[in-house]
């Protein structure tokens, strides 16, 4: 048996036997609200200054969110003063809806109103204290005395926004915090707020049901929620919120669970910026639902520049491994990883754009997000032949035969690690033509020339440099490369044979360059690779044959 430990306590689960959401499947986003303005904000070691919120603000909307928390406005006057030039420089889209949160105190609840008059769509966040450790430490209330405070709140705030009705007003309440409060609690505390504002299914309450601080495995707070739902007496009368934070580094998870179990509606911020291991991410929630097809109408198109954005207005930064928005997240080092996106890249261009996303290790196409497929595959001792050809490929335009990918995989491997680090595009590329491209010594071609002999046979004639002496050498074949095989065997320069040759151009346009592959087996068995360049496609090829020669020897 595992041994207890005394200090603490196991999380102590709903009980839900006949739950359903395991066979349930996520078909459609929810209502996305942002609390980057707000949870985020308060989280930063320095806040945002004013001009930071504006541009962060305009960011989200630009990003699609039509739901954004946008302070406290009864807390402080800047974030008064906040609320107010965003609705009176009419600075909010008309279908986007300022979301404030405010205590259930009646002099911050009409603080809170005032600072939203004018406002097109609002919604006033109520919240109070359900939880026993919240209700009995932090303000040693009695269940009867929370339940009222709750009720008066909800009351005092549909009174006051009868008032302004040029404003469409949505009241959300958070049980606080609702992970830890008594189920059957929380349900009542829900109910007669609902029953306060005169929440029905054309009046919604927005419930958030915040796990503000994970205690459990995300399937218990599935259970949670899906309990919740089933118990509430009028099911339409509510949009059911989520707004789960990171304790346990499931904050994820334990969203997607929720969803699954039937909730409407998520809060969150970008890259999960929030107190002490964050709020729930929503960039990695939404572009999980992206990468099984699903329409998340946020748009994240441009991933690079929102970080760069929110990196600028929080001073946070984003981590290299952290999903999708990290530098690192579509980024190759291993040999077989390398080879498997290879292959599913080069299958991929075949296809065409529109064909499904199958490629290997990825997820998703980073181009959807903004970035390039530059840092996919990087170089590094780990990695393998496929690695470096996609790179001297993507590159470069140096198309690699097949059969040359593990001789030159090996040797920039070597490179690599005898450097001890990472190459860069540029290093690999400069190795390659140091040690492959028109390598002239002991041999060079300095002249060739070909005459036709009949259908099937030419005859050349090469000036050649061979140990810093020239020679001018003559020899027939099929072709100009086998004649010059010929030639440089009549001088005993040839102990091997013709394996393989390859070719094709390296660039577009009249001043293009090919790129030839040949490869020489000598008597022992030993296969060696060259490669040439040359504007001509037929110097190109006895180059990579001298190339090749100059290695094997």
């Amino acid at each position: 048996m595992a041994q207890v430990q005394p200090k603490y306590r196991p999380f102590q689960a709903v009980r839900l036997p006949d739950r359903r959401w395991p066979d349930a499947q996520i078909t459609h986003a929810p209502r996305w609200c942002s609390v980057d303005l707000r949870d985020g904000n308060q989280a930063l070691a320095i806040p945002m200054t004013v001009a930071e919120k504006h541009e962060m603000f305009r960011l989200l909307c630009e990003i699609g969110f039509k739901e954004i928390e946008i302070g406290f406005p009864s807390a402080s006057d800047t974030e008064f003063n906040f609320t107010r030039e965003l609705i009176e420089k009419d600075l909010i889209p008309h279908d986007v809806s300022v979301q404030v949160l405010v205590q259930a105190r009646e002099h911050l609840i009409r603080r809170t109103i005032a600072s939203l008059q004018g406002a097109r769509r609002a919604i006033v966040h109520l919240y109070t204290p359900t939880n026993p450790a919240q209700r009995e430490i932090v303000f040693g209330l009695s269940k009867e005395q929370v339940l009222e405070m709750a009720v008066q709140g909800a009351k005092l705030i549909r009174e006051l926004t009868s008032q302004l009705p040029q404003t469409e007003w949505q009241l959300e309440f958070s049980p606080e915090t609702f992970v830890l409060t008594e189920p059957e609690y929380a349900l009542q505390v829900c109910e007669a707020v609902a029953q306060a504002w005169g929440a029905s299914a054309q009046r919604k309450i927005i419930l958030n049901l915040p796990l503000t601080v994970e205690a459990g495995t995300p399937n218990t707070h599935a259970d949670q929620i899906e309990w919740f739902c089933r118990h509430l007496s009028n099911r339409d009368m509510a949009v059911i919120s989520l707004h789960t934070h990171n304790d346990r580094g499931t904050g994820v998870a334990a969203t997607e669970l929720a969803l699954l179990a039937g909730a409407d509606r998520v809060e969150g911020t970008l890259f999960g910026n929030g107190e002490r291991t964050g709020n729930l991410d929503i960039v990695t929630v939404a572009l999980n639902m992206f990468s099984h097809g699903i329409e998340t109408h946020l748009n994240f198109s441009n991933l690079p520049k929102i970080r760069e954005v929110y990196e600028r207005c929080t001073r946070m930064s984003v981590h290299e491994r952290h999903p999708y928005g990290g530098d690192l997240v579509f980024t190759a080092f291993s040999g077989s990883h390398q080879d498997a996106i290879k292959k599913g890249m080069d299958r991929r261009a075949k296809q065409g754009t529109d064909a499904l996303w199958n490629v290997p290790y990825l997820t998703i196409d980073p181009m959807d997000i903004g970035r390039s497929y530059e840092a996919i595959i990087r170089i590094n001792s780990q990695s393998g032949k496929g690695g470096v050809a996609y790179v001297l490929d993507r590159e470069f335009g140096f198309d690699l035969p097949k059969l040359m990918h593990p001789e030159v995989g090996n040797l920039i491997g070597q490179y690599a690690d005898k450097l001890g680090k990472e190459l860069s595009p540029q290093e690999i590329a400069d190795k390659f033509r140091a040690e492959f491209v028109n390598v002239s010594r002991p041999l060079a071609l300095l002249d060739f020339r070909t005459e036709t002999l009949s259908k099937e046979s030419v005859r050349c004639q090469a000036d050649v440099l061979y140990r810093d002496q020239k020679y001018t050498l003559q020899g027939e074949g099929n072709g100009p490369i086998s004649a010059l095989v010929h030639a440089l065997a009549k001088q005993g320069w040839a102990d091997f044979k013709l394996k393989d040759y390859r070719s094709h151009a390296l660039s577009a346009g009249s001043e293009s360059l090919a790129a030839a592959y040949v490869a020489l087996q000598s008597q022992d068995g030993r296969t060696v690779w060259g490669c040439g360049i040359d504007p001509n496609i037929e110097l190109a090829g006895l180059k990579a044959l001298v190339c090749a020669a100059n290695r094997l020897s």
